[in-house]
């Protein structure tokens, strides 16, 4: 159910934030992502603190990823890691070329 429930959300040309409410790095990774101007339609973001097996999806997140923190970013199909990630990405200049490859810019 829980696998299920991720690879719903994860798709070749989106950029999709797992989070939970109240995680302050989960919105400051929308909050970053929106901030690149990514075309309308390509940013997702998935509050976990809804569902009812939150613990389930985190440990497939654990397994699909190595760590079941979040957020949990994917741009296309591949887990880059969490908000300090995405910066980092920003900052070396391999995160626009990401972007642009599925699509989202």
């Amino acid at each position: 159910m829980a696998q299920q429930f991720v690879r719903s959300h994860i798709a070749p040309d989106k950029v999709v934030v797992f989070g939970k409410t109240g995680c302050p790095y989960c919105h400051k990774a929308v909050d970053y992502l929106e901030g690149l101007g990514l075309k309308s339609g390509h940013l997702e973001y998935v509050n976990l603190s809804g569902e009812s097996n939150v613990e389930e999806i985190q440990q497939y997140l654990l397994q699909l990823t190595g760590a079941r923190t979040v957020p949990r970013i994917f741009i296309g199909e591949t887990c880059i890691g969490g908000f300090s990630d995405l910066e980092a990405l920003g900052r070396s200049g391999q995160l626009e070329p990401l972007l642009r490859r599925i699509g989202a810019l």
